[in-house]
């Protein structure tokens, strides 16, 4: 039986600071298209989506579609031990993302609990009590 990697659970300052002190990491934005582009997403994040409207359906290709993207980059390592960080609008897809990434093979894979707008408050709004726009990360909007 081949040993698979845990995922390590990060809030969006730790996942910064991986991201910041590590050329290599990459921080893969699974939310879909729509959200990615109209709802803002983390500064240099790349969307790969977890699963897209209307079917909901999880991509089958997600995990090939990280590894080609890595494929491409410029790293002293091998794709699967390149730090992958995945993030969603709660944290919740991304870490479905992440188990299949290290079901996969990946060895260094986080979820950011929080994500990109984080849990909602009271009156059902996010961005108010976590998340990375909360921290006042650095993020962009197309």
């Amino acid at each position: 039986m081949t040993e698979t990697a845990d995922v390590k659970e990060i809030n969006p300052p730790e996942a910064w600071n991986i991201l910041e002190n590590d050329p290599a990491a990459i921080l893969i934005d699974v939310r879909t298209s729509m959200e990615f582009e109209y709802v803002g997403h983390p500064l240099n994040a790349v969307n790969i989506p977890w699963m897209e409207a209307p079917d909901w359906q999880v991509d089958p290709g997600f995990v090939n579609k990280v590894r080609e993207l890595l494929s491409h980059r410029s790293v002293d390592r091998a794709v699967e031990k390149v730090p992958v960080l995945a993030i969603c609008r709660s944290g919740k897809r991304s870490e479905a993302a992440a188990k299949a990434l290290c079901a996969e093979g990946f060895k260094t894979v986080f979820n950011v609990t929080e994500g990109f707008e984080g849990d909602r408050d009271g009156q059902k709004h996010r961005n108010h009590i976590n998340g990375w726009r909360f921290h006042n990360l650095p993020w962009e909007q197309s």
